[in-house]
């Protein structure tokens, strides 16, 4: 592969191609587990600093308080971003109820400019509940990142968004998946349960 962040996936067996159901529901002929990369600490280092200078540049000589994602997926990477721009990193997650939010005596202060980081974004849904939550605790969320955007760079956030390789990936509603059709079995590979 010509991208060097997509060779660091085929390299270590992390570009997987089947019969996916993905985090937002859809189906998809590829996947792409960043948990396969992220276990090489060099390669999370690696692309939390690339994702560190670009945030470093729209901050444009402004502090960044903390970079926030949301667990599972974005856990090693918003560490790594928040170790590469020295500030500090909290997550969300879901509660009992599926609700995404702060726990663990995590808080995030008014007027905090904080990022938002994610392995992948599809369609950006966790990326806006995230943000949805920072807004509410009167943060300044500069943008959010990730590693991959398989949306094409059509995910809208409602923030600027960056991402280290940009790809069009086929995704189709369950309904209408070729795959499910042609009677391939479905895999779930990440880290939330879509029913």
């Amino acid at each position: 592969m010509s991208d060097p962040v997509l060779a660091v996936f085929e390299a270590t067996g992390a570009y997987l191609r089947g019969h996916f159901r993905l985090t937002s529901g859809l189906h998809s002929p590829e996947y792409l587990q960043c948990a396969k990369v992220l276990q090489y600490p060099v390669h999370a280092a690696g692309f939390g600093g690339a994702l560190g200078r670009q945030f470093t540049a729209m901050a444009g000589g402004k502090k960044i308080d903390a970079v926030v994602s949301p667990a599972m997926g974005g856990l090693i990477i918003g560490h790594e971003v928040a170790r590469a721009l020295d500030c500090r990193f909290v997550f969300t997650e879901r509660d009992a109820t599926g609700q995404m939010t702060l726990r663990r005596g995590f808080a995030i202060e008014p007027g905090e400019t904080v990022v938002v980081v994610e392995d992948v974004i599809t369609t950006g849904g966790s990326t806006r509940e995230v943000i949805g939550i920072l807004n509410s605790c009167g943060a300044t969320v500069l943008g959010a990142g990730s590693i991959i955007d398989r949306s094409g760079g059509q995910a809208d956030v409602g923030v600027s968004r960056i991402a280290l390789a940009t790809l069009q990936v086929t995704a189709w509603e369950p309904a209408s998946c070729p795959l499910c059709q042609q009677g391939l079995p479905v895999v779930k590979p990440g880290s939330r349960n879509v029913a």
